[in-house]
This record gives structure tokens, C-alpha cells and sequence, in this order.
């Protein structure tokens, strides 16, 4: 059993497009969908990366979790959870 203060483990890097064995449901607000939408059509735009959805949001997963390992308390998650009222 992992003990609660125990170190975040290094996150897996992200995947790049494959298939994906697991699945979850994530339900975000109308105004979160657009501005995932529209950093899509950013990337593709300015930077020439054609991405579907889930693959920045597995991107964007990635990347907190990573920060969480490496930063703990001061991680932009954790600050972000706490500011929020998530503690």
C-alpha cells in the first residue's frame, strides 16, 4: 500500500496517437470545450501540429502530472486545487 506521503512516481510520458485501452468520462463546461477547441485550431494554425481533442488533453494530463512529480506542493495542480477550494 502506497503510503499518502509518499513521492508522486514519475508520470509515463504522453502517448503519441495510438490506440488506448482505457477509458474515462470527463464533463467540462461549455466555455472549457471551446478553449480546448480553440487550442486545437492553435496548434494546428500557428504551429503546424494537426491533433484531435484527446490527444491534447492527454498532453495537457502529461504535463501536470509530471509537474506534480517534480514539484509537489508548489506544482501549478496542486496551487490550482487549493485556490479553488479542492483541499
Amino acid at each position: 500500500m502506497t503510503n499518502l506521503f509518499d513521492p508522486v512516481p514519475t508520470p509515463p510520458p504522453s502517448t503519441p496517437r495510438q490506440k488506448h485501452n482505457s477509458k474515462i468520462t470527463v464533463y467540462v463546461s461549455d466555455e472549457e470545450l471551446l478553449a480546448l477547441e480553440q487550442a486545437r485550431l492553435a496548434l494546428r494554425a500557428g504551429y503546424t501540429i494537426a491533433v484531435d481533442r484527446g490527444r491534447v488533453v492527454r498532453e495537457a494530463v502529461a504535463a501536470a502530472l509530471a509537474d506534480l512529480a517534480e514539484n509537489g506542493a508548489d506544482s501549478v495542480l496542486v496551487r490550482r486545487l487549493r485556490q479553488d477550494g479542492g483541499q
